[in-house]
């Protein structure tokens, strides 16, 4: 009979519990992965190109960005209170407030004309009417990267992007 001291019996605990977790996780990812599917073909299944004048730009909660209160409600409590980024726009005759990917929220130049694609009240993709959008300016480094990056160059080593 094999002899098994406290210690090894509280390792292979641990690494059970832990193997448990990680199926749990792949598991839950898998089914994170398939509903985002559905979602993204939900979205391009209603996309529609629109011509709109960008009236303004913002980040902000979900409930002060004046949508209806059907999209307010819908949205689960905990992401009630996180920033969002919003864009004012006029399309047609109407005022209407849009959320924005991240990456079209970046380009999106303020009091322009241009070509958005629309998904509901989500901008997806957008182009510009009359030439190119500009890229967006590059971001400013925080006081603390300026830092690093300069005891680094004194160092002689090649600064982190």
């Amino acid at each position: 009979m094999i002899h098994l001291n406290t210690l090894t019996i509280v390792l292979l605990v641990i690494l059970a519990v832990l193997a448990v977790i990680l199926v749990v996780l792949v598991l839950l990812g898998k089914r994170a992965e398939k509903k985002q599917a559905e979602q993204q073909a939900a979205m391009d299944a209603v996309k529609q190109t629109v011509s709109m004048l960008i009236i303004d730009k913002k980040k902000m909660k979900i409930k002060d960005a004046g949508f209806p209160d059907m999209v307010v409600n819908q949205t689960p409590w905990y992401l009630r209170s996180t920033r969002v980024p919003v864009i004012k726009a006029k399309v047609g005759p109407q005022i209407m407030s849009f959320i924005a990917d991240i990456k079209v929220y970046d380009i999106a130049p303020v009091k322009k004309e241009v070509k958005a694609t629309i998904s509901g009240l989500y901008i997806t993709d957008m182009k510009g009417i009359r030439g190119s959008i500009a890229p967006a300016p590059p971001k400013k480094k925080s006081k603390f990267a300026e830092w690093r990056d300069n005891l680094q160059a004194k160092a002689g080593a090649k600064p982190l992007k």
